[in-house]
C-alpha cells in the first residue's frame, strides 16, 4: 500500500472498480478497499448448493452491462469473458399454457403479440432506434439530461408515467404482463410514477443488446475489471474493513461504493449533524427472499418458449403484479409473489455438472422480513411448470439478513440500492446538482444508491469518480492528502433530501 493515495475507492463492486478504473484512466493514483477476503459485492459466483454447480450470489442477468456507456469501455473479450445471450430476454407464461416472449428480435416478439403487434412496435420501435439516446437519458443525473432537451420532451412523459397507464395502451394479457414484468423491476407498486421507465428501458435493451451474462459465472465481470484497474496501475487490498475514516490511507479524494447509512457511520464528526442525518434518512426498498436450486434437469415449463429464455418473469398476469407488488409496498408478503428467474444452465453448460442445472429465483418481501417463502416462490414455478419440485435436488435459500450479511450494502435485503419511490428515482441519493458529492467535498458516493441506481453498469461508480477527479482538478489543496483527524475541510450539507422533494 502507498503512503498516501489520490483517490481511494471503498468497496469492490462493480460500481466501486468503475469508480477505481476511472480515475486511473485520468493518470490517479487509486487504491479498492474490500472488507471481506473476496472482491465482487453483490456480483460474485459460488457453489452454494452443490458440488460443481456455479450459481450467482447476487446479480444474475445484465441487460445494462453492454448498455452502459462506462462498461462499454472495458474490453471484455481481450480478458477472455463471453457474454451469452439467449435467443429470447424473458419469457413471462400466463396460466392458459401461452407465453409472452421477448426475444431478441422486435419483430419476431411483436408478431408473437398478435393484436397488439402494432401498438408494441410503435412502442419499442423508435426506443430500440435509439437506444443508445435512451441510455444517456436514463443513466446521467437530471441536471445532465437537460442537455438533452428534445429528448426530455421525446420520451420524458412517457418514462414518468406509471406502468399501469402505459400497459393500458396494449390490449391483450400477454403484452400488458410482458410490460409489467419489466416495469416491476422497480420494486414499486406499479400504479406509481416512473415505474414506465423501468419497462421502456428494460424492454428495449432486450432488443437493442439482449439481456446477457458472462459465461461462467458473475464473478467473470468482476475479474475482468479487477484486471484492466491493475492493467492500469491500480491497487486492489481485500480483508480491510473500514469501519471509520481511521482505516482509510492518506488521499485526496474517497468513492464510498457504500449505502448512505454506511457512509454516515464511516464519516462520523467529518459530517455536521445535519448532514448526517440526510444520509441516514436514505430509504430502503423492500427486500428479497432468495432461492438457488440444483436440478436434475431443466425446468418443465409448460410452454416450451419459455426455455428459450435467460430470464422469466413468474406471476401471472398484470393485474396479478399490480397487487402483489403493491402487497409488499403495504409490508406484507404476497399471497402470489412476482418472482424473477434465471436459467443460465440451459445456454452455459459450465454452470452445473452434464445434464444437470443451475435455478436462481427471487421475490419481493417487506424489507428486513424474517419469513421464509421459498415454498411460495416454488409454488409460483409449480404453477407454470408442473413437475419442478421433483427435479430439485438441493436448494439454498437466502433471506434478507443473510443478503446483508454476505453484503452490507444491501440493507434489509434490499437489492436495489435503495427505495425508487417518487423523486429517489431520479434524485439519489439526494437531490442536487451533484448527487454523488456530499456534505464534506472529498467525499463522495458511488454505489447503486447514488444515480442511475441498481444494476451491473458501474455508472453509479464511474460518475462519482468523474466528479472526484472534476474536485481534484479544482481543489487549492489537491494535493495536500487526507488526514482522518482533519475537520477543516468539513462544511453543512446544502442539499436538499429527496424525501423532501416527494
Amino acid at each position: 500500500m502507498l503512503a498516501h493515495y489520490d483517490v481511494v475507492v471503498v468497496g469492490s463492486g462493480p460500481n466501486g472498480l468503475a469508480a477505481a478504473i476511472t480515475a486511473a484512466r485520468a493518470g490517479r493514483s487509486t487504491v479498492v478497499l474490500e472488507a471481506g477476503s473476496e472482491i465482487g459485492g453483490a456480483c460474485r459466483s459460488a457453489e452454494l448448493t452443490e458440488e460443481g454447480f456455479v450459481h450467482d450470489v447476487g446479480s444474475a442477468i445484465h441487460p445494462l452491462a453492454l448498455a452502459s456507456p462506462f462498461m462499454r469501455t472495458i474490453p471484455w473479450s481481450d480478458h477472455g469473458l463471453e457474454w451469452v445471450k439467449p435467443p429470447a430476454g424473458v419469457a413471462h407464461p400466463l396460466d392458459d399454457g401461452t407465453a409472452a416472449v421477448a426475444w431478441n428480435d422486435l419483430n419476431r416478439t411483436a408478431s408473437g403479440l398478435g393484436e397488439d403487434a402494432k401498438t408494441y412496435r410503435s412502442m419499442f420501435g423508435p426506443l430500440v432506434e435509439r437506444f443508445d439516446e435512451l441510455v444517456s437519458f436514463t443513466m446521467q443525473p437530471p441536471v445532465r439530461t437537460l442537455r438533452t432537451p428534445l429528448t426530455a420532451l421525446r420520451v420524458g412523459p412517457q418514462l414518468l408515467a406509471p406502468a399501469t397507464l402505459m400497459a393500458r395502451r396494449f390490449d391483450t394479457d400477454h403484452a400488458r404482463a410482458l410490460f409489467a414484468g419489466h416495469a416491476a423491476h422497480s420494486v414499486l407498486p406499479l400504479t406509481k410514477p416512473f415505474t414506465a421507465g423501468f419497462g421502456f428501458l428494460l424492454g428495449s435493451a432486450v432488443h437493442a443488446v439482449g439481456w446477457p451474462f458472462p459465461k461462467g459465472g458473475a464473478a467473470e465481470i468482476v475479474r475482468v475489471l479487477a484486471a484492466v484497474l491493475r492493467g492500469l496501475g491500480g491497487d486492489i487490498i481485500t480483508d480491510h474493513p473500514v469501519a471509520s475514516l481511521r482505516d482509510l490511507p492518506a488521499a485526496d479524494a474517497v468513492v464510498f461504493a457504500l449505502s448512505p447509512r454506511q457512509v454516515a457511520s464511516i464519516g462520523g464528526g467529518a459530517f455536521s449533524t445535519s448532514a448526517r442525518r440526510r444520509l441516514r434518512r436514505f430509504k430502503f426498498g423492500p427486500g428479497v427472499c432468495k432461492v438457488d436450486f440444483a436440478t436434475d434437469e431443466p425446468i418443465p415449463w409448460t410452454n416450451h418458449d419459455v426455455s428459450m429464455a435467460g430470464t422469466v418473469h413468474v406471476g401471472g398476469t398484470m393485474e396479478e403484479l399490480v397487487e402483489a407488488e403493491a402487497t409488499v409496498a403495504d409490508g406484507h408478503h404476497a399471497r402470489r409473489p412476482f418472482v424473477l428467474l434465471a436459467q443460465q444452465s440451459l445456454f452455459d453448460p459450465t454452470r452445473a455438472p452434464e445434464g444437470k442445472h443451475t435455478v436462481w429465483a427471487y421475490c419481493h418481501v417487506p424489507n428486513g422480513s424474517t419469513i421464509d417463502v421459498s415454498s411460495t416462490i416454488e409454488a409460483q414455478i409449480e404453477r407454470f411448470a408442473p413437475g419442478f419440485g421433483d427435479t430439485v435436488i438441493s436448494r439454498r435459500v437466502s433471506l434478507p439478513a443473510d443478503l446483508e450479511r454476505d453484503n452490507p450494502n444491501l440493507i434489509g435485503g434490499d437489492v436495489g440500492g435503495g427505495s425508487y419511490a417518487n423523486l429517489r428515482s431520479i434524485f439519489r441519493p439526494v437531490a442536487r446538482i451533484d448527487p454523488y458529492q456530499t456534505a464534506v467535498d472529498r467525499f463522495f458516493i458511488g454505489s447503486a444508491s447514488a444515480t442511475p441506481g441498481g444494476g451491473v453498469h458501474g455508472m453509479s461508480g464511474h460518475l462519482a469518480a468523474t466528479s472526484a477527479l472534476r474536485y481534484l482538478d479544482d481543489a487549492d489543496d489537491a494535493g495536500d492528502g487526507l488526514d482522518p483527524d482533519d475537520r477543516n475541510d468539513v462544511s453543512d450539507a446544502r442539499d436538499i433530501d429527496a424525501d423532501g422533494a416527494d
